[in-house]
């Protein structure tokens, strides 16, 4: 009997190695193909696997429609893990689109091409990010609600428009799974400016590096063995880790540093080098639906706070000795100091954009020069946000509670209106999520698009998210987005800010 033909793009990054090690456990069932870069890293990572029967190693390029093809089309299972990810995405915008954007259609039209649409599983990995910045009071979220990456985030622009493709591919089995931030060993070991992007009250709902291969293991056995339920398929879902995965950046800076013995975070961090706004993260209303089906959750933020002291090593216990004497903490503390200061001074650092005085970054990470001036440097004159358990549930611009298979024409008219457009089409089949629908927007740009990916998806006018960054005006003329911006704002933040590149700069046949 013919075994499954599991496709892992990405096989030798985080998450792909991760899956990795738990499928070459079910060679029973299933065979492997691994797909990655042909580069050092991947070959050193996969050489292992080279010679293990059941497992076809493939180096190349997903932008490689022949190569793309040719694995695509005896694949059962596609799991398109593969990423061009931040901060280099956010460097090489172009580069981002094409990657991210090219291979995820290059797969989809592998699948049609191959005549296998009814057929073929496609596991695509979504982010987070696509939702962008949901500070207090609204850090609580759930699918369905506003896209709206952050300003400058073109590794979100990029997952957006590949997403956009996969809920409107036409495919019978396709998944959007918007991956969090993956903790673990890799993450521990981040020097970048990109980490005083994430401010200090963003909350995040990780999942581990472990847990996402598990959540990948566990999808692929499910099915094969037919314990996956078909309602799985053709919906977009958060990966998180649960209750014991939510942390805010600040108490993340309390437990690590706290392992140190630095009790007073002042000594430590400069308040003033934080973006206060303009990054990614929320807690899940809705991640357990994933868990609920796939059951794939084991580690909390321990696991995390472990990988770090494990990154330290013998630092740990100088550390512990040093802040228990005299003045230590401080002492410490201004070591560590020192060290972030020449990542916030770099290329992308938030101190690198007050030196400068960037005001165009300056107003998407603070709002406005006076809003970053009125910061206090020190950390405990920080007026700090208490009602992490508060849940503002945002409207979606339909009855919820109304089953599904009875949505019609007036649903999604309303849903439009709440959108500040229109839905121009007159009828639609009742209960019918993916037969696509007029619209217009409230800018007037007029479109096609499924219920699905307007309602569950989030997503609306694909001209207004391809050519700007126009938040505050669409504020202004969205109820449904304005949910997302004016509780995060102030009432004279906000302006313009161009997009460089877009789904339709990429290359086609």
């Amino acid at each position: 009997m013919k075994k499954t033909r599991i496709m892992i793009t990405g096989a030798a990054g985080n998450m792909g190695s991760e899956t990795l090690k738990l499928l070459r456990n079910d060679l029973a069932q299933c065979e492997l193909l691994l797909f990655d870069l042909d580069n050092e890293n991947s070959r050193r990572k996969l050489k292992e696997y080279e010679e293990i029967a059941g497992i076809k190693v493939v180096y190349g390029n997903l932008l490689d429609r022949k190569l793309v093809y040719d694995c695509v089309k005896d694949s059962d299972i596609v799991l398109h893990i593969a990423a061009f990810v931040s901060p280099a995405a956010d460097e090489h915008p172009e580069k981002a689109m094409q990657i991210n954007y090219g291979s995820a259609k290059n797969i989809i039209d592998s699948i049609k091409k191959s005549g296998h649409s009814n057929s073929t599983r496609f596991v695509n990995i979504g982010t987070i990010a696509e939702t962008g910045d949901r500070m207090p009071p609204i850090h609580w979220g759930r699918v369905g609600d506003p896209i709206k990456p952050s300003v400058y985030d073109y590794y979100a622009v990029s997952k957006i428009a590949a997403e956009r493709m996969v809920i409107e591919s036409g495919l019978r089995y396709w998944v959007s799974l918007r991956q969090t931030g993956i903790m673990g060993p890799a993450m521990s070991k981040i020097q970048d400016p990109i980490m005083f992007h994430n401010c200090l009250e963003n909350v995040l709902e990780y999942v581990s590096d472990r847990d996402s291969g598990r959540l990948m293991r566990n999808l692929c056995i499910k099915d094969i063995s037919g314990e996956l339920d078909e309602g799985f398929w053709k919906h977009i879902y958060n990966i998180g880790g649960g209750e014991s995965c939510r942390v805010s950046t600040l108490e993340m800076f309390q437990v690590l540093y706290g392992k140190l013995g630095i009790t007073n975070l002042d000594y430590v961090i400069d308040r003033k080098w934080f973006a206060t706004r303009n990054f990614h993260g929320q807690y899940y209303l809705d991640s357990d639906k994933l868990e609920n089906y796939l059951g794939f959750r084991s580690d909390s933020m321990d696991y995390f706070y472990q990988s770090y002291l494990d990154n330290l090593g013998a630092l740990v216990p100088v550390a512990k000795v040093v802040t228990k004497l005299p003045g230590g903490q401080k002492l410490m503390g201004a070591m560590i100091k020192r060290t972030l200061k020449k990542e916030a001074i770099k290329e992308r650092g938030t101190l690198r954009f007050i030196e400068d005085n960037d005001i165009e970054k300056i107003d998407a990470y603070w709002g406005s020069k006076s809003n970053w001036e009125a910061i206090p440097s020190k950390l405990s004159e920080m007026k700090k946000f208490i009602n992490w358990d508060k849940v503002i549930k945002l409207d979606h611009g339909y009855d919820e509670n109304k089953p599904a298979a009875l949505l019609n024409i007036d649903d999604m008219k309303g849903a439009a209106t709440f959108r500040g457009g229109e839905c121009l089409s007159v009828d639609m089949e009742t209960g019918n999520w993916t037969e696509k629908l007029d619209f217009k927007c409230a800018f007037g740009h007029t479109f096609s698009a499924s219920p699905k990916l307007v309602l569950e998806g989030g997503h609306f006018c694909p001209q207004c998210e391809r050519e700007s960054w126009n938040y505050k005006e669409r504020a202004k003329r969205e109820p449904f987005f304005a949910q997302v911006w004016n509780p995060i704002q102030g009432k004279e933040d906000g302006r313009e800010y161009k997009k460089i590149v877009s789904e339709l700069d990429v290359l086609q046949d």
